[in-house]
């Protein structure tokens, strides 16, 4: 039932956007499209069928054999560093095959053996190429120390990591020569992944954001494969022993440290494989995997330290992802924007849970009366105004309602300011906001209740910092589904939330609706910002009065120079536009098209290129991040390979 609901409000929505006759058309279009490629013989990929998408996405031979005559402006020489202990003769066979098959020829590959003996069998592939490189170290110097031997032999201007049992794409290196001459200031690049079985069939694709430092400090998303300029690595020191296990970890938190984020590019492909075997890092038995895990949170925490911030690391839901809590400094005032129509019941559950709940203590909470017609809810004013956090002001009156002045229905027609008709959420936010005697403001939607106590501080704690400019939360359906995990830009044509209506107990995508996240914009149902944004931002933009308005006003929060973070350790249940009602009328569908026609003019920069914390392979269709089931075509085009703007 709650899949054929969601199905409802999803055809809701297109025909919201697009019209009922428009979208009739769209639906024959993809029918005739269908039946096109049916005639054809042309198969449609399935969501999750990774060998169709790799089949109708990656370069043909006569692609390769384009890129093997392209003459570069900046053709630098890129040196691959493998450091070696035990090295599987297939493996190292397959690893050096990669090397000669790429499509640039500009590279050396630097080999620093750390073995307790030589292997023999090897020679043979050392010799086939002059630009290989072998280094027997006679002791095993560990990970790092092996790793900076290789370095050491590096003559390149870029310095690419490369494990000895994983390979690149045959075109690995040519993408990242074009991603240098289209970005030439680059000092860092990455890209995008997969995994290679003992058979060599390839799996679990990682298609990666552009850079987010609060995504790197709690999960090594950049992992494979990384590139250096060499005098950024210079600037880092190479690889650090008492980080082994962790020690790439290491270096990319650094390097987040010392390289400028405009200057961080990632290319949106998958160029590297990673060998999945009994011995690799990705079979880990549990002594290995605490040990890995223990020098990654040693890594976050010596990072924290080095750029002033004040956190606590922990193991997060799954292996592999960390998680950081911020201490809050001092005990600054929260004010807990809460706009409400008639709905005494829903109002009340919203009120008693943050009153009871929430162990933070300096806040308040203003209710923002707005176009009641019960006096039910008046009477219910009268009570929480009473108590010491608790305060009402009336959008339609332009004041605050005060215990000893008269606070009914009546009253309020009478003295009835005047203000435009209808629902307008951002104008209600902006009057709310207006009033607020806190340093941070909380937009919070009356029909939500309150899961985790300490709210505030996890809240605060990220909103403290200087260059974070709005928190958001994970939010849950009363079906212990998800109804919010941060929002993509794009998704349905416009925004979505990721992830809506997974379970609750169960993990997407690589489990991202589990993991602290840098995204575009988070939901207003409840979203912390400094007060001052408000102002500095130009206020929650009225002519959206009730869609994409929360996704607008993160966007001006970046486009000022902030993060959005989302915060999945904040829980809230949300009974779902309750107080409102569904867009099904002709007068709220015309003012949803004209919504929408405002966001594209505002933002069809972003709606063209991509949101940059999403992936052009992902598809826009579903809020789950499946592949596209198409042909992505992004070869040859300037535009996607992009790159993250602080």
């Amino acid at each position: 039932m709650n899949i054929i609901k969601h199905r409802i409000n999803q055809i809701k929505f297109y025909i919201g956007k697009y019209g009922f006759i428009k979208i009739v058309k769209k639906c024959i279009k993809t029918v005739l499209r269908k039946i096109v490629r049916t005639l054809k013989g042309e198969k449609e990929l399935q969501y999750g069928d990774y060998g169709g998408w790799i089949k109708y996405n990656e370069p043909k031979d006569a692609d390769l054999k384009k890129q093997m005559k392209v003459n570069f402006k900046i053709a630098p020489k890129i040196s691959v560093i493998v450091p070696m202990y035990n090295t599987k003769e297939k493996f190292f066979k397959d690893l050096v095959n990669s090397m000669k098959n790429q499509t640039y020829s500009n590279w050396e590959l630097c080999l620093a053996d750390g073995s307790p003996k030589q292997n023999e069998n090897l020679k043979k592939y050392i010799e086939q190429d002059e630009r290989i490189k072998y280094k027997f170290l006679n002791e095993n110097k560990g990970i790092a120390g092996n790793t900076n031997a290789a370095i050491e032999m590096a003559t390149g201007e870029y310095i690419a990591l490369l494990d000895h049992d994983d390979i690149l794409a045959d075109y690995a290196l040519y993408e990242v020569v074009y991603a240098i001459n289209k970005y030439p200031d680059s000092e860092f690049l990455y890209s995008d992944e997969d995994k290679i079985d003992e058979n060599d069939n390839r799996y679990d694709a990682y298609f990666k954001p552009d850079f987010a430092p609060d995504t790197l400090r709690c999960q090594n998303y950049i992992c494979h494969f990384s590139i250096f300029r060499k005098d950024l690595m210079d600037k880092l020191e190479g690889f650090r022993a008492d980080y082994d296990g962790a020690q790439d970890y290491d270096i990319f938190l650094r390097m987040s440290e010392t390289a400028k984020p405009e200057n961080i590019t990632h290319i949106p492909k998958i160029l590297y494989h990673w060998r999945v075997h009994s011995e690799s890092t990705a079979k880990l038995n549990s002594n290995a995997k605490n040990y890995a895990f223990e020098a990654g949170k040693k890594a976050i925490e010596d990072h924290l330290k080095r750029v002033g911030l004040e956190g606590t690391v922990s193991e997060g839901c799954i292996e592999g992802i960390y998680r950081v809590d911020y201490k809050v400094k001092g005990n600054p005032k929260v004010s807990i924007v809460i706009p409400n129509k008639d709905g005494k019941d829903i109002l009340k559950v919203c009120v008693d849970s943050v009153l009871e709940k929430t162990t933070y203590s300096n806040y308040e909470i203003i209710v923002v009366e707005n176009n009641s017609t019960s006096e039910e809810i008046y009477e219910y004013y009268k009570e929480i105004i009473k108590l010491e956090k608790v305060r009402v002001v009336n959008y339609n009156t332009g004041k605050e309602i005060l215990a000893d002045e008269e606070c009914s229905l009546e009253f309020t027609n009478k003295n009835r300011r005047e203000v435009k008709p209808g629902f307008n959420y951002s104008a209600i936010i902006n009057f709310g906001v207006k009033f607020a005697e806190g340093e941070y403001s909380i937009q919070l939607n009356n029909d939500t209740e309150l899961m985790t106590p300490n709210w505030l501080e996890l809240m605060v704690g990220f909103c403290q910092r200087e260059d974070v400019g709005a928190v958001g939360v994970k939010l849950y359906f009363p079906d212990e589904t998800i109804q919010h995990a941060g929002i993509i830009v794009g998704i349905g044509g416009i925004a979505g939330n990721r992830f809506k209506s997974i379970p609750k107990a169960g993990h997407g995508y690589f489990a991202k609706e589990s993991m602290i996240e840098n995204l575009s914009a988070v939901t207003g149902a409840c979203l912390m910002a400094k007060t001052r944004i408000y102002e500095e931002v130009d206020w929650m933009d009225e002519s959206l009065a009730v869609a994409f308005n929360d996704v607008d006003f993160c966007l001006k929060i970046r486009e000022k120079g902030y993060l959005v973070v989302y915060n999945p350790f904040v829980e809230f249940w949300h009974f779902e536009s309750k107080s409102r009602g569904q867009e099904d009328s002709p007068e709220k569908i015309k003012r949803f098209q004209g919504e929408i026609c405002r966001f594209e003019q505002k933002w069809g920069e972003i709606l063209d290129s991509g949101d940059p914390y999403y992936n052009i392979n992902l598809s826009l269709d579903t809020e789950v991040y499946h592949m596209k089931n198409i042909k992505v075509n992004y070869y040859g085009e300037e535009e996607i390979i992009k790159k993250k703007r602080k």
